[in-house]
């Protein structure tokens, strides 16, 4: 077949079964042909030339033209004249009536007679721009479709990780540390993955998959429950162990529904295909609230929580249980009150009643010590803020002075003496935290970064964290690692990472 002998309409029919069967635009299969046949021209008329070649999208007529430029006269263009491409006015007036400086004029060409190597050429080039252009389109369906569940089936392994052809359309990429844990594949099974990013190679689109992440399972649940499909109910957060426990925070709008029990369904019809994709993952679906104490408390099920003790400020909770429910809401190897952290964002601690009593006898004598060396006041003034709910130095300096009077044998006198000597403890305390931070080489915009606790600041310095940007430029794993998974949440570390990147480089982040 040749290009010279095709009808036009066959031409158009031709391109337009090409464009369907590449998924690609029309547009983009003319351009491509018109490419190939200007190249061609080249090849006879002349490289030096600058022709180009144009397809009628109506009738597939091919028109071939070398373009000029008008210029006022060759000196005027200096080195950068060009008699191939350029033409003075009197030499346009050949090809245009009235030719001006700075337009363009057309001189018609022949169409180029396609031979056996001018057609492999064409077909070359064509091939390459349509290839180029189908990866093109992949890319983009695929970054469109990140964080949504994709369906392949293992073309190989390598080394431990999986690739996987989706639907024939591209290839998908699981690491090895992306798969469930105990799991394992064979080539020629399906399997479904999360997709996690999506980057350009120049072999077509490199797309990034998982199965444990917590998206995976709330994606999973999103097909498995139409109440959660529809939005009737809404997933708020999801922690995972992957393999081993999960647990998945519902809430719903409408009072008369049961979240969990539709999310779970009769006999677990629901949440059972979701155990099984996810190796048997045990899975406690969880009635969010907004009061964060009574979150916490569902957080920590199967365990039954006695007491909690929130701290909005630190957002820490002490749970407390009976000794015989410690080490079920501990869980093995802490992974129960690790996975209700990471549900809820706050920071918990499980004791027993005997150590939540020795907690709050320790606490009682360390602000005794607190307010005796800070303040230099002696043991039953002391006492006496801290019964009156006083609990820092700084409630005591700012805290309204009529409150401090209130207080059964305290004054005007006294409250007045009791904030200025606060207030001077933490001026001396704000110097000696900036010396400390200076002398570790940490700059002020990092020292004076509130979104965290200044003990946790100093102990980014001494890991290497010197300013505010350092901090910014960390990954959430890379912060945890710094400050301990005891310390220090995934979803935690990821806020106050965003946090730093809107203060440290002016830029608001959709924290979601």
């Amino acid at each position: 077949m040749s290009f010279v002998s095709m009808p036009r309409q066959d031409l158009l029919l031709a391109i337009d079964s090409l464009a369907q069967e590449k998924m690609i635009e029309r547009d983009i299969v003319i351009e491509s042909l018109e490419i190939a046949i200007a190249k061609i021209a080249k090849h006879k008329y002349g490289e030096e030339f600058n022709i180009v070649a144009n397809i009628d999208r109506k009738n597939g007529a091919i028109y071939v033209k070398r373009l000029f430029t008008v210029i006022e006269s060759p000196e005027s263009m200096g080195d950068e004249y060009d008699p191939n491409t350029m033409l003075t006015v009197a030499q346009a007036k050949k090809y245009a009536k009235n030719p001006v400086v700075g337009d363009v004029v057309e001189d018609p060409l022949p169409e180029p007679e396609f031979g056996r190597m001018a057609f492999q050429t064409a077909k070359q080039i064509m091939t390459t721009r349509v290839r180029d252009a189908e990866k093109g389109r992949q890319f983009e369906e695929f970054k469109d479709n990140i964080g949504d569940i994709v369906n392949g089936v293992v073309k190989r392994i390598e080394f431990g990780n999986i690739f996987v052809d989706i639907n024939g359309k591209a290839e998908g990429y699981i690491k090895g540390t992306e798969l469930i844990p105990g799991e394992r594949l064979a080539v020629g099974d399906r399997v479904r993955a999360l997709i996690m990013d999506v980057a350009r190679s120049n072999s077509g689109p490199q797309i990034f998959l998982t199965r444990t992440h917590p998206m995976f399972m709330e994606k999973l649940f999103v097909q498995e429950v139409p109440e959660i499909y529809e939005g009737i109910i809404k997933i708020k957060s999801v922690a995972r162990a992957p393999g081993s426990h999960a647990k998945i925070a519902v809430e719903t709008a409408d009072p008369s529904i049961d979240a969990v029990g539709m999310t779970v369904g009769i006999k677990g019809t629901r949440i059972q295909p979701v155990i099984n994709e996810c190796h048997g993952e045990k899975i406690d679906v969880i009635l969010y609230s907004e009061d964060p104490a009574v979150f916490i408390v569902n957080a920590m099920q199967p365990a039954k929580v006695a007491k909690i003790i929130v701290d909005e400020d630190t957002r820490t909770a002490a749970v407390v249980v009976n000794e015989d429910q410690q080490s079920l809401a501990i869980g093995r190897r802490g992974q129960n009150v690790r996975l209700a952290s990471q549900l809820t964002g706050w920071n918990i601690d499980v004791m027993n009643e005997t150590e939540e009593q020795e907690r709050r006898a320790k606490e009682f004598k360390e602000k005794t010590e607190l307010f005796i060396g800070g303040l230099d006041v002696d043991e039953m003034i002391a006492h006496l803020l801290i019964t009156e709910g006083f609990r820092t130095i700084e409630e005591i300096a700012f805290v309204e002075a009529s409150e401090l009077e209130s207080i059964e044998g305290f004054n005007a006198e006294l409250a007045a003496e009791l904030q200025k000597r606060a207030k001077d403890y933490l001026n001396r305390a704000e110097q000696e935290y900036l010396d400390a931070g200076h002398k570790l080489g940490m700059s002020d915009d990092l020292l004076t970064f509130t979104f965290i606790k200044r003990p946790t600041i100093m102990k980014l310095g001494e890991a290497g964290i010197k300013s505010l940007e350092d901090l910014a430029d960390l990954a959430s794993d890379e912060l945890v690692e710094i400050l301990g998974e005891d310390n220090m949440s995934n979803r935690l570390a990821g806020r106050i990472i965003m946090k730093a990147r809107e203060v440290a480089y002016d830029i608001k982040q959709d924290e979601e």
